[in-house]
């Protein structure tokens, strides 16, 4: 079992239709179409949304998105329309709302690795691949791959994990010219991101990216390049055959799986609420992300 602890009630606001609570972000209609993306300061964690926020983290994913989208403009469109809040919306949701197109989705997680870690070095451990793309011996915990590679997964509900698939299964799901413009779009992007984020000390180890189609034009959608979408590393500290200081919810997981939650992961119980200095640690390092990355002091 997992989920949410307690799923939110979404906000009723004039002209515009709830469409769907994930585990971050609700997502409406307005009038004219168009979709209207708030990302909360929900934090998830083991497959649980937790009972505790993260505050600002909504703005900071939001902010940091928007500003990688201007990176990215000459590679790929996106799918933002407008930053203003929609009428009636409540003050809240300034500075974590996006008016976005709404545009056929790809069913496709977009994952690009450029370093071996997570679910990927599980993977070479058994068999020397990764989403069956054979890598060189001798790759360690962290090690950087000798090319960005492009390992696909399949969506999942909230509380499933997405399935890594084979770039086959891919074609063979949404065709072979889809796959293909996935897989060229999403290594330019990682490509391009990597190289920004190195220039400011951070290593870009993976990440994973959404597509839609707007006519047959493929659009970047969704957040991009967030430290709850990639793995960013310090550049400092990067050191291959361990596990790495990473800027994400790290601390999150970390206390969730210390004898002071108390929780048990592999049972039905929910985790319990996070210590407050979990919660500023964790803001923390959003923060510091967006710093590093734009080089604009969070206020």
């Amino acid at each position: 079992m997992s989920g949410f602890v307690e799923k939110p009630e979404p906000l009723e606001v004039p002209g515009l239709v709830h469409l769907h609570t994930g585990k971050v972000r609700d997502l409406y209609q307005n009038e004219a179409g168009d979709l209207v993306m708030v990302a909360s300061d929900r934090i998830s964690a083991y497959d649980w949304v937790l009972p505790t926020e993260i505050p600002d983290k909504g703005r900071v994913l939001t902010q940091l998105s928007l500003w990688w989208f201007d990176q990215l403009a000459d590679l790929v469109p996106n799918h933002v329309l407008s930053t203003e809040l929609p009428p009636g919306a409540p003050a809240d949701w300034q500075g974590r709302t996006l008016v976005c197109k709404s545009l056929r989705m790809v069913p496709v997680e977009c994952v690009a690795r450029g370093y071996l870690t997570g679910s990927g070095l599980k993977e070479y451990a058994e068999t020397r691949t990764v989403c069956g793309l054979a890598l060189p011996e001798g790759l360690v915990d962290g090690s950087e791959l000798p090319a960005p590679i492009f390992t696909p997964a399949t969506k999942a509900e909230v509380g499933e994990h997405d399935e890594n698939v084979s770039y086959e299964e891919v074609a063979r799901q949404v065709g072979a010219d889809t796959a293909a413009q996935l897989r060229q779009a999403t290594l330019a992007v990682y490509s391009r991101a990597r190289d920004i984020a190195r220039d400011r000390g951070i290593v870009l180890a993976d990440t994973k990216f959404e597509f839609g189609f707007e006519d047959e034009e493929l659009v970047l959608a969704d957040e991009v390049l967030t430290p709850d979408s990639s793995r960013f590393w310090p550049a400092d500290q990067w050191e291959p055959g361990r596990a790495q200081p990473s800027y994400d919810k790290q601390y999150v997981r970390d206390w969730l799986t210390s004898a002071e939650s108390g929780w048990d992961r592999t049972g039905e119980q929910p985790p319990p609420p996070l210590p407050q200095r979990v919660v500023d640690a964790t803001r923390a390092k959003y923060i510091e992300a967006y710093e590093r990355l734009t080089g604009v002091s969070w206020s």
